[in-house]
């Protein structure tokens, strides 16, 4: 499904120069679930960005079913973000002033779904994550939870080929985390692959995943499911 070849990302400033990510080449498969480590400045938020389409400033190539990136336009990344991927955020980046049903909405309304059609999605959306009952409450009045599961149910209301999802459980405490997860493991069973930035080595552990490791850019451990190891961190 995506192939990343050689690629390379520079941030470049006036005094100096910061290699975010150096020659990473690595496939992703359809209906992987794959935790993505490594520490702070790692490269890892920058990698999720590159396979976002929302960084296309490097050299080497993302290759997309089959199709190199090299020559799309702005467009072609808004068609591939709009049809192909969700996005889930370790802050939510939910809209206060909506209430849960017009968050998730949100994203059909702006691909000009009919109203009938997208309150119908974002509801069978919302049933899968089990707040089906709140969809009148505003952000600020559910916990951080819940919140999540808000924002993960308006990232698979498009029914996403490949959900990214940077740190989602970073602001939640272990029981919560554990629901979260299984939301996402329900998410992965339904055909979607999940890219799962994570510092939770617990929750790699437990649900034994396939695992990706990055270290000052570079590509460092690739463990199929089932075989990761905290020691070789």
């Amino acid at each position: 499904m995506l192939n990343l070849k050689n690629i390379t990302k520079i941030y470049k400033t006036s005094s100096f120069e910061q290699k975010a990510l150096d020659d990473v080449s690595i496939s992703f498969r359809n209906n992987e679930f794959v935790f993505i480590l490594g520490e702070s400045g790692s490269g890892k938020t920058t990698l999720l960005n590159i396979i976002g389409g929302l960084d296309n400033s490097y050299e080497g190539d993302l290759i997309i079913n089959g199709k190199s990136t090299k020559n799309f336009k702005n467009e072609d990344f808004d068609s591939y973000r709009n049809n192909l991927l969700g996005l889930v955020f370790q802050n939510y980046n939910l809209i206060n002033h909506l209430s849960v049903l017009e968050n998730v909405e949100l994203p059909l309304k702006l691909a000009n779904v009919d109203y009938k059609k997208r309150k119908e999605l974002a509801l069978l959306s919302l049933k899968k994550v089990n707040l089906e009952n709140y969809i009148y409450k505003k952000p600020n009045e559910l916990s951080g939870g819940e919140r999540q599961r808000v924002a993960i149910a308006r990232a698979i209301v498009n029914n996403p080929k490949i959900l990214i999802c940077d740190e989602p459980t970073g602001n939640l405490d272990p029981k919560i985390s554990m629901e979260i997860m299984e939301i996402l493991e329900n998410v992965n069973k339904d055909g979607t692959t999940i890219l799962m930035v994570t510092h939770d080595i617990s929750i790699v552990e437990k649900f034994k995943k396939r695992v990706i490791a990055l270290k000052d850019g570079r590509l460092v451990k690739n463990y199929e499911r089932g075989y990761f190891k905290r020691e070789d961190l």
